[in-house]
């Protein structure tokens, strides 16, 4: 035998006949701070702060970069090229 039973009823009823919790608070306080996150990630989208971030500040630091993009490739860097501390004190 069986025995098959329709109900029509909202999410809303649902939940509250089955005891369930009912999370429209937190769901809206956790979809608020997930939109001030992405608002803040936006704002350090600007080009300036962009630049600031993700390249390096000296001519050095290019270099370092350089080395370690060539060093990626599998290009062995001679160590001549790179800057060592005896030029920068100028021995």
């Amino acid at each position: 035998m069986k025995v098959t039973f329709d109900i029509d009823c909202s999410p809303e009823e649902a939940r509250q006949f089955l005891g369930l919790p009912d999370v429209v608070p937190l769901q809206t306080q956790m979809m608020k701070e997930l939109e001030d996150r992405m608002r803040e990630n936006i704002r350090n989208l600007d080009p300036e702060t962009f630049v600031k971030t993700w390249l390096p500040v000296t001519v050095q630091g290019w270099s370092e970069m350089q080395k370690l993009f060539w060093t990626h490739m599998g290009v062995k860097v001679p160590e001549n090229d790179a800057p060592s501390a005896s030029k920068k004190q100028g021995k």
